[in-house]
Formats: C-alpha cells, structure tokens, sequence
C-alpha cells in the first residue's frame, strides 16, 4: 500500500481520525456482500487486492464515521445505499454500502469504477 496515499488512514491516523465525542468500536463490524463478485468481474483483477484492503481497512471499524473518502449520501442512490466509500487511482473506484449499528454489519451493495462523470457498476453505467 506504500505509495498509494493511503497507508496512514488504514493505520488509524489520516482522515479517519476520530474526532472528539465519537465512539470508537473496540470490535470489527461484519462485511458482507452478496453480489458484488458480479461486479468486481468487470474490474481488472490487478485491482482486486487493493478494493479488497481498502474495504476491510474502511469497513471493519467505525464505518459510518465520516472522512474525506467516505462519505454519508445526502440522498438514497438508485442502489439503496447510504453511504459511498472513494479510493483508488485518482480516487476512480467506489464502494456503495449501508450499515446495521445494532447488529454491526455492513451491507456492501456494490463496487464500481468512476470515469469521468460516468459510473460503471458490473459493466453498467449507473446515473452518478
């Protein structure tokens, strides 16, 4: 991950610090993702690996605690989900996700590339 940008942020530090009077989950929250195996298809398998780590890095704590790359949706995405995690080459792929804090799990709903203006999810293009 050296290089990328973003080893710091998946070590605690970055832009996932926790700002003062958030909690801090002291376990991981569950991933899970049905459907994206479809998706990740469609992405060059070179990429694989660093969606995989940036998505357990991201996801596994805190995932609903905004930072520069992940963000709350200010409006539900054709997908349904809520919030939207940025990271990548010039920040060209995205993980749309929603969370359950009760039971700590974390729905991965898709995961898709950026182009431009244009979103591609499993080879779609998506409305951005």
């Amino acid at each position: 991950m050296a290089g990328d940008g973003h080893a710091a942020d998946l070590e605690g530090g970055g832009d996932d610090a926790v700002a003062e009077g958030q909690v801090v989950a002291d376990r991981p929250s569950r991933l899970t993702g049905f459907e994206v195996r479809g998706h990740l298809s469609k992405i060059d398998r070179k990429y694989h690996s660093l969606i995989q780590r940036h998505i357990e890095g991201y996801l596994a704590y805190n995932p609903e605690i905004e930072s520069r790359n992940r963000k709350s949706l200010s409006r539900p995405s054709v997908l349904g989900s809520a919030w939207e995690l940025r990271f990548g080459p010039r920040n060209s792929f995205r993980v749309f996700y929603r969370t359950n804090p009760e039971e700590r799990e974390v729905y991965i709903l898709a995961i898709g590339v950026k182009k431009g203006n244009r979103l591609f999810i499993g080879g779609k293009e998506f409305e951005v």
